[in-house]
This record gives C-alpha cells, sequence and structure tokens, in this order.
C-alpha cells in the first residue's frame, strides 16, 4: 500500500447560520487506501464532500491534493484535478443522452472544426461503459429512461472517465443491486491496486467495515474517530456514530409468518416490458417482500402495483373492495393506497417546496372543507403532527425539503402516507440512503403499521432487509417470480442467492 499522502484537509469549518455543519476537519487519505466515512444523517460528511468537490466552499480551513495546495472554485475544477465524485443526490441530466452525460463539460474534444462529432462521443461512450464492464447501458438512450440504478452507474462511469487520483462515492451501494454492487467493490480493489485513493461513504456498516482500510466517524460536524478496520466491529461503529450503544430490535424478533387470511391486494398475471406473468396475494397485516438482481424488474413492478407504469396484461384489484380494478395512481389513493418510490426526489417529493406542501397535498382529503376548498389550519395541523409523530428535524412546516438530510426527507415521504392510515403501503426501497437511526424508525414504524393491520409490500435489495421484515418474499429473476419462501429458517441469504444470481 503506498504511504504518498493523495489528499489531506485541515481544519474546514462550514457554517450555515448558527448550524455548525463541518467543524475543524481533519483528513488525511493516502494513496492505495480506502478511507470510510460514516455518520448518522446531518453529521457534516455530504457538507465535507462537497467541499472537497467544488461544489461549495469551506469558510476557513485548508486542502491540499498530493502536497500542493487545493482551493477547487467548481466542480470542474475538482474534475481537472482529478477528482472524481459520485455525489448521493442525482446529478445527471434527464433531457440528454446518456453518452453526453459521460462528457459533461468536456464535449470540445469531440469537436471537429467547430462541430459536435456525435458519432465519435457516442463510440467513445460506449467504450468507456463497456470497459468497466457496464456495456448493457447504451450511450444514445435519453438518462432519463434510466432507472435510479442506471443512473447512478452512469455517474460511476463519468467520475472513472478522469482516472481519479481521488475517487469520492457518496451513497452509491445502496442504490445497487447485489450484482451492480459486486462490480463496483471489484472496481474499488482495481482502483486501490493502482494506488488511487478511495473516500467511501455508506450506511452499510457491514460492507464498510468488509471493504475500506479505516473508517472515520462524524457526528454533529466533527470527526469523533478515526479507527481501522480490521480491529473494529460494526457494533463498535455504531455506537461511535450516535454516542452510545443502540438499545432494541432492529429487524422482527419473531420466527414465523403472522398476518389474517384476509386477502386486501392481488395481482394477477401481470406483464409488462420488464415482468411476466406476475401473481401475488397480500393480506391484512401482512409484509410481503420482492428481491432481485438489478435487471429482474422488482422496481418497474413496484410502479405497476400503484399504476404509475401501465401493465400490458393482468389487473391488480382490491378483494375487499369489491374487487375493484386499480387503474389510476389517483384510484389507488382514494382506496387507501400509498407508495413510496424508490427515487423519493424525483417521484416523490417536491424537493424545492415545503414540508408542509409536501405532506398536506399527499393528504389532501384530510385537509378538505366543505365545498372542496382546502384548510389552511388543517394543513398546518397535520404536518405539525407529521413532524411530531417521525422527530423529522426541521425548522417548522415552512422549512424547504431541499434543507433536509436524506434521513429526513424519507421521513417526510414515509410520514404523509402513515398518518392517514393508510390500508395497503407499496414500499419501495424505503431505507435507501438513510442512517441506521432513521432506518430503526422505519422498521419500527412498519412493524407498529403492521400490528395496526396495515399491509405492506416491501420491494428492496437489502436482503438482510427482506429477512429481517417479511412474512413472505418472492424471489424475482428475469422478471418471473422463480421462489416464494415464508418467514422462517428457510429464509436466509444463502436460499436467497442461490436461485436470484
Amino acid at each position: 500500500m503506498s504511504e504518498k499522502c493523495i489528499f489531506e484537509a485541515t481544519n474546514i469549518k462550514k457554517y450555515f447560520g448558527v448550524t455548525h455543519a463541518n467543524e475543524n476537519v481533519n483528513i488525511r487519505i493516502n494513496g492505495g487506501h480506502i478511507r470510510g466515512l460514516i455518520g448518522e444523517n446531518g453529521s457534516g460528511k455530504s457538507t465535507l464532500i462537497s467541499i472537497i468537490a467544488g461544489i461549495q466552499s469551506c469558510d476557513s480551513g485548508q486542502m491540499y491534493l498530493n502536497g500542493k495546495e487545493y482551493k477547487p472554485e467548481t466542480p470542474l475544477c475538482a474534475r481537472d484535478n482529478k477528482i472524481g465524485t459520485v455525489v448521493q443526490e442525482l446529478g445527471l441530466v434527464d433531457g440528454l443522452p446518456v453518452g453526453m452525460n459521460l462528457f459533461m463539460g468536456k464535449t470540445d474534444i469531440f469537436k471537429n472544426h467547430g462541430l459536435l462529432d456525435t458519432k465519435k462521443l457516442f463510440q467513445q461512450a460506449d467504450e468507456l461503459l463497456k470497459y468497466w464492464g457496464f456495456e448493457d447501458i447504451q450511450s444514445r438512450i435519453l438518462t432519463e429512461n434510466l432507472s435510479v440504478e442506471e443512473k447512478k452507474v452512469v455517474e460511476l462511469v463519468r467520475a472513472l472517465s478522469l482516472d481519479p487520483e481521488l475517487l469520492i462515492l457518496d451513497e452509491i451501494t445502496q442504490a445497487l443491486s447485489l450484482n451492480y454492487r459486486k462490480k463496483l467493490i471489484d472496481i474499488i480493489i482495481q482502483l486501490k491496486k493502482k494506488g488511487k485513493a478511495i473516500l467511501l461513504v455508506t450506511h452499510d456498516i457491514e460492507e464498510m467495515v468488509a471493504i475500506t482500510d479505516g473508517i472515520t466517524v462524524m457526528r454533529d460536524g466533527e470527526i469523533v474517530a478515526e479507527i481501522e478496520s480490521e480491529i473494529t466491529t460494526p457494533d463498535e461503529i455504531k455506537k461511535l456514530m450516535v454516542g452510545r450503544a443502540l438499545e432494541g430490535s432492529y429487524y422482527r424478533t419473531d420466527n414465523c409468518a403472522s398476518y389474517d387470511e384476509e386477502v386486501v391486494f392481488e395481482g394477477v398475471d401481470l406483464t409488462s416490458k420488464k415482468f411476466k406473468g406476475v401473481n401475488f396475494q397480500l393480506h391484512k397485516g401482512e409484509i410481503l417482500g420482492f428481491t432481485g438482481l438489478s435487471d429482474s424488474g422488482i422496481h418497474e413492478l413496484a410502479e405497476s402495483m400503484f399504476a404509475v407504469r401501465s401493465v400490458s396484461n393482468g389487473f391488480l384489484r382490491l378483494p375487499q373492495k369489491n374487487n375493484v380494478i386499480i387503474k389510476s395512481p389517483q384510484q389507488a389513493m382514494s382506496l387507501s393506497m400509498g407508495y413510496v418510490p424508490k427515487d423519493r426526489d424525483k417521484q416523490a417529493l417536491m424537493v424545492h417546496d415545503s414540508i408542509l406542501n409536501n405532506i398536506s397535498l399527499a393528504a389532501v382529503e384530510m385537509t378538505r372543507k366543505r365545498f372542496g376548498f382546502l384548510s389552511p389550519k388543517k394543513q398546518v395541523e397535520i404536518t405539525k403532527k407529521a413532524i411530531a409523530s417521525f422527530s423529522i428535524k426541521t425548522n417548522g412546516p415552512s422549512q424547504q425539503l431541499r434543507g433536509l438530510s436524506g434521513g429526513n426527507r424519507q421521513k417526510v415521504n414515509l410520514s404523509r402516507w402513515v398518518i392517514q392510515d393508510k390500508e395497503i403501503l407499496i414500499l419501495d426501497c424505503p431505507t435507501r440512503g438513510v442512517d441506521i437511526g432513521v432506518k430503526s424508525y422505519i422498521y419500527q414504524t412498519m412493524l407498529a403499521a403492521k400490528k395496526n393491520g396495515v399491509s405492506m409490500v416491501l420491494i428492496t435489495d437489502e436482503l438482510p432487509e427482506v429477512i429481517g421484515m417479511c412474512d413472505t418474499l418472492k424471489i424475482v429473476k428475469d422478471g418471473e417470480i422463480v421462489k416464494t419462501i415464508s418467514r422462517g429458517p428457510e429464509l436466509s441469504e444463502e436460499a436467497i442467492i442461490e436461485v436470484m444470481v
């Protein structure tokens, strides 16, 4: 392992009003070293990364790259200095093809007599995707047609195209399914062997301990510990993150399925471009899980369950509501269904709007007065109730969502359905990009809802999550259900992987 220092930051400070986002942060990353950076949502990780990546400037402190002072004024400056970054929120232009996004800011190299040689651009983009093992993503398709996972891969390849001295990965692993995640780990190890420096941010603590050489722990804007990965444990990291030992159970403690016989929601012979012949029944008080690899179709299936995506064959119905067929999201909402999509910022939330509007507009029936008018008083009441019930860290109902951490955004996303006492919830990767504290809170909220008879469909790439939470699990491969496992001894990672891969 190289002992050459690639990147160093000393005494970094960043304030947002009275909030100390970063307070005297010092971090050093050598070549050939994978450094983990972890902390609860709001601990200051993303602020530090944005400073390194030139997205925003620090108030004081210094940074050095290969021993020379480094003061990036823009993300392009960081890229010119061979710092590749994949940020937590998506950073692509949906209206452009994949190839254009890959070479964003560098298209001049493809100009011939002032004209852009798109054929050459797309050819090199395809070669780049193929080189890193992602040839299944085509450079000419519009980025908006990609899944969240595929968009993350494009951002990764764009960062890798710099031949980066420092590669920063902020919460990329939780956006990837098992097969893509394995490819990413292989790439990280490959870069390490080449003497590159890697800064990895992930809320998957077990994964971080396994991959990294050392871990830096942040809490309340400060670095509270630096520890070698080989001599620590996930439990120790959790304690350092929150400043105390976590008590209580993380997942369910029971080992068998428990739900009523009553079927409340079912899919019959559902077929689309991404899946075929899917049949399922969801019972009252059941957590029904779906898992699979990146191309399995589980996320498209989640969209279809809420009628966001149409199916070419089959139907969804509610047996206890006169067998009504679900044909639109508006109809689903009116029939006591709620949906938490995987891409919360693009498909669910209005990030540039207030918490109040995000919650009250989803719960519009709770705020409606006579003659159809909305009650501002009721809007404030239910928003305050959601904030209090879900412990959302905010300045108040009028705060814009973009000012919240990922974990608190997800609390807003989930709370607006739970406060309405919905009978059926479709949850697509509900804990993506949130820390252990928020994860635990979401799991406990799910279990409380289950106890009250709420039925849930849980779609997730996280095997510990489906094992820890589901009554029944359906494993999907190439768009088809290949196995169903009930909660019990047979529900294990080995059994799932055996048929999923």
